[in-house]
């Protein structure tokens, strides 16, 4: 299937939005991929630590994070794993787009990720707004 420039560019706009929004880090994104390309199978959290390369209390966090953001769902155990359930065509379609774009744009996407504030630089930001008062 051919796409015009104008729905490639649509998607790449989705894509790095979704990234902007909803990813931390590039293990959160590189997590997410595995599970999303593995579905409907669930993963472990050592499976996770031995594929990503990272300790268990980071995997644990990664997969926790990815949870709270409604990416992932638990899978009850034992062991307890993680799977990617889609919640609708238009999130199949998007994820679709994600793992064709980190693919293809490695280094890119990296950049951006690294180039993001932390959640927590965020919400420190945040909590200092000044809102205009109402007359």
């Amino acid at each position: 299937m051919l796409q015009t420039l104008t729905e490639q560019h649509q998607f790449d706009s989705e894509v790095y939005q979704f990234i902007f929004d909803q990813i931390e880090s590039v293990p959160h994104l590189e997590a997410l991929l595995l599970i999303w390309n593995s579905r409907p199978q669930p993963w472990t959290i050592e499976n996770l630590t031995q594929r990503l390369y990272v300790s268990r209390d980071l995997a644990l966090r990664l997969l926790q994070d990815l949870v709270r953001r409604g990416l992932i769902a638990i899978v009850p155990g034992p062991p307890e794993g993680y799977r990617y359930e889609s919640a609708s065509r238009e999130q199949e379609q998007l994820m679709t787009a994600v793992d064709a774009t980190y693919r293809r744009e490695l280094v890119r996407i990296s950049t951006m990720i690294h180039a993001k504030p932390s959640a927590s630089v965020q919400e420190f930001a945040r909590a200092f707004r000044l809102t205009k008062e109402r007359p």
